[in-house]
């Protein structure tokens, strides 16, 4: 909550450049003022507390979006992390799925990147809405967990989702380094399995600490939309998809389902003790308020 303060705060310093968002129409009222839309989302699931009554608070705080997973698993729900303790379950607990018919109801978009590639395909299976991997790659060319493969790719179009390419180097090359050239690679790979409704850009630029040869900031992106346009096989309109319109198609999608939901009550379901207490990276040291130090 102290977060989403900061970041409310941040905005409202530069009411002349950027404004919050909640919603795809306001994104494009944005975009037709000169303005930059600002999203809130919420990476990683930990920050939940396993508690419906936290999702729908950030809900209304102006949270719409969540990563499932971050770099530890959540009672509920399995991460793409090597080395993390034991999971409560390979993907998504019951009170997982739960949480993704909450989603559902509320209108949030489900971010999959850090997922478990099991995660991933409970959630394909659970969720109404469309998807999206704010910042993955594809792991065929860069086989590490934290990036999609191909059968998850070509779920997409069943799905209708996205997956924005990440411009980490790491994700790209599996190396330190990497060029503007592995970042069209990654994209051309995903739209050959996916579609060109169905890739975007997620470049992660505050968050990552090592980024392409020529995509080196947001400085770069006209660099990234030149190349393309040289490669017959893209189009502007393929471009625009790219830049945006394939996001804003989810978004608007997310919401849709939200109203055919708007009859389905609140769910009251809460995380089982036991999954509470299980071995996790992130999790509660203690059961109850009683048992919580008064430090």
């Amino acid at each position: 909550m102290e977060q989403v303060d900061v970041i409310k705060r941040m905005i409202a310093a530069s009411p002349q450049e950027t404004t919050l968002v909640t919603s795809p129409e306001g994104i494009e009222t944005e975009f037709k003022r000169g303005r930059v839309s600002s999203l809130l989302g919420v990476e990683g699931g930990h920050s939940l507390a396993s508690s419906m009554g936290v999702v729908r608070a950030l809900y209304d705080l102006g949270v719409r979006y969540i990563t499932l997973t971050h770099k530890c698993h959540t009672p509920w729900a399995e991460c793409s992390e090597s080395g993390s303790s034991e999971a409560n379950a390979k993907g998504l607990t019951p009170f997982g799925q739960e949480i993704i018919h909450e989603l559902n109801r509320l209108g949030i978009m489900i971010d999959l990147s850090h997922s478990s590639s099991q995660t991933v395909l409970d959630v394909l299976s659970a969720s109404k809405a469309p998807v999206i991997f704010s910042h993955s790659a594809s792991r065929a060319l860069c086989d590490i967990e934290r990036n999609v493969p191909d059968d998850i790719l070509s779920e997409m179009t069943t799905n209708g989702g996205i997956v924005m390419v990440s411009f980490y180097n790491d994700f790209l090359t599996c190396s330190p380094t990497a060029t503007i050239k592995d970042v069209i690679d990654h994209i051309n790979h995903i739209r050959s399995k996916a579609g060109i409704d169905h890739v975007g850009l997620g470049a992660g630029y505050d968050g990552i600490n090592r980024t392409p040869a020529g995509l080196e900031d947001v400085s770069k992106y006209p660099e990234l939309f030149a190349e393309l346009l040289k490669d017959p096989s893209w189009t502007i309109k393929d471009l625009k998809k790219l830049a945006g319109l394939n996001l804003l198609r989810v978004f608007s999608r997310v919401q849709e389902i939200r109203n055919m939901l708007e009859d389905d009550t609140p769910s009251e379901e809460i995380i089982p003790i036991h999954d509470i207490d299980a071995r996790w990276p992130c999790r509660y040291k203690f059961a109850s308020l009683e048992d919580a130090p008064r430090t």
